[in-house]
C-alpha cells in the first residue's frame, strides 16, 4: 500500500472537517514532477529535491531550501545512494566534481552524509537546472547522474508559493520588482502539550455497557474521505480507552491494514453519551503522551516515509508536525530528506 496516495486526502479531509482544531496558520504544500518534488511548511519555507533518473542508476540526491521573506539566499546539500553494493566502495570522504554537459563547474567533498554544497557549485547547479544540460557529479570512473526533469516546474512553483514571480530574486521567470511584497516568514506556532490525567480506562462494566453506542457514535463521526470500514462491524473492532480528563476520553480502533502499515483511528469523546467524538486521524501508528504519531512506509523497501503528529494541548489534539522524507529512490534507508508540510515547537508538559 503506498502511503503517499494516501496521506493527502487524509492530512486534507482532517483539516477540513476539523479546522476548529487547528490554529490558523499558512498552508503547507506538496508538489511533485517527474524527478523532482517540493515541499513547502506552514512558515514559508520551501525544500526542493531532485534525485537520479531511474531506479538503475547511481542514487543520488540535491536539496534546495529557500526561506520565505525579502532577499533569501538557496541553500544546497548533496547525498550519495547508500545502496549496500555502492556504499561498500565510497570512501568516508571523496572528492566530487560537478559536470555540467561535460564540463568542470566545481568541487565539493562529499562520502557517506550530506554536504553542503558551496556558492560556486550551487550557483552553477541552479543555473543548469531549468534547462535540458546534463548533471553528474564524478570521482573517477564512478558518476551520480542528477536528473533536471521536472526541476523548472518545481523551481516555478516554489516562486509561486513565496510569491517572486517577477522580481529580482525569483529562480524562474526573474523579472525587475524588488522583493518587497514577496510572501513574509511566518513564526514557527508554538504548541504547549499538555498531560494526559490518567491512562487509567474506564471499567470493564463500563466497556460494556458503552460498546454499542460508541460504535455507533464513532462511525458517525466519519466524513467521506476518511477510511475505517472495520466500525461497521462492531464485534470485529474491539476499542481501546484511555482517559485524557475527568471529562474526555481518547477512543481508539484498528481502522486498516495493509502489506506493511496499519492505521489506527483515535477519538477524543465525552465519557457519557452522547459522546460527541471528534476524530484526530484514522492513520495512526501509537498514541504516546501527549502525542498521537502516524509513521508509515511508502513501499516496502522502507527507502521512504510518511509522518505525522498530532500534540495534545489539554483542550483538543493539534496538528503539530506532517512531513515526507522524499520520494522513493534507495537514496538512503528511511528516505534522503524531511520535507514538512506542518511545523510546530511543542514546548512540553509542565
Amino acid at each position: 500500500m503506498r502511503f503517499r496516495s494516501l496521506l493527502p486526502a487524509i492530512v486534507a479531509a482532517s483539516c477540513l472537517a476539523h479546522s476548529a482544531q487547528a490554529q490558523e496558520v499558512l498552508p503547507g504544500l506538496y508538489f511533485s514532477y517527474a524527478d523532482w518534488e517540493l515541499a513547502c511548511d506552514n512558515t514559508g519555507t520551501c525544500r526542493a529535491a531532485g534525485y537520479q533518473r531511474s531506479a538503475d542508476a547511481a542514487p543520488v540526491s540535491v536539496l534546495l531550501t529557500r526561506r520565505a521573506g525579502p532577499g533569501q539566499p538557496v541553500s544546497g546539500q548533496l547525498l550519495l545512494g547508500e545502496r549496500v553494493d555502492a556504499a561498500a566502495r565510497l570512501p568516508p570522504v571523496l572528492a566530487l566534481t560537478l559536470r555540467i554537459d561535460g564540463r568542470d563547474a566545481g568541487s565539493v567533498m562529499a562520502g557517506r552524509s550530506n554536504v553542503a554544497l558551496p556558492p560556486k557549485v550551487l550557483g552553477a547547479l541552479l543555473a543548469a537546472l531549468p534547462g535540458t544540460a546534463s548533471i553528474a557529479w564524478t570521482a573517477g570512473t564512478q558518476r551520480w547522474q542528477l536528473s533536471g526533469e521536472g526541476a523548472a516546474a518545481v523551481l516555478l512553483k516554489m516562486d509561486d508559493f513565496q510569491r517572486r514571480i517577477g522580481t529580482r530574486g525569483a529562480l524562474l521567470k526573474p523579472g525587475t520588482r524588488s522583493e518587497a511584497q514577496v510572501l513574509p516568514a511566518t513564526p514557527v506556532p508554538v504548541v504547549n502539550a499538555a498531560r494526559w490525567v490518567s491512562t487509567t480506562p474506564p471499567d470493564a462494566h463500563w466497556a460494556q455497557a458503552q460498546a454499542a453506542p460508541l460504535h455507533q457514535a464513532l462511525r458517525a463521526s466519519l466524513g467521506e474521505q476518511d477510511y475505517c470500514p472495520v466500525l461497521d462491524d462492531a464485534a470485529a473492532a474491539p476499542l481501546t480507552v484511555r482517559r485524557l480528563d475527568a471529562q474526555r476520553l481518547l477512543v481508539s480502533a484498528r481502522c486498516w491494514a495493509g502489506a506493511y502499515n496499519v492505521g489506527d483511528g483515535y477519538w477524543v469523546v465525552d465519557a457519557a453519551p452522547p459522546f460527541h467524538p471528534v476524530l484526530v486521524t484514522t492513520s495512526g501508528s501509537e498514541a504516546d503522551e501527549p502525542a498521537i504519531v502516524a509513521s508509515q512506509k511508502e513501499r516496502g523497501l522502507g527507502d521512504c516515509r510518511a509522518s505525522d503528529a498530532w500534540t495534545w494541548n489539554g483542550t483538543t489534539f493539534i496538528h503539530t508536525s506532517s512531513a515526507t522524507s522524499g520520494m522513493c529512490r534507495m537514496v538512503a534507508a528511511g528516505g534522503a530528506w524531511n520535507l514538512p508540510r506542518i511545523v510546530s515547537d511543542v514546548r512540553p508538559a509542565r
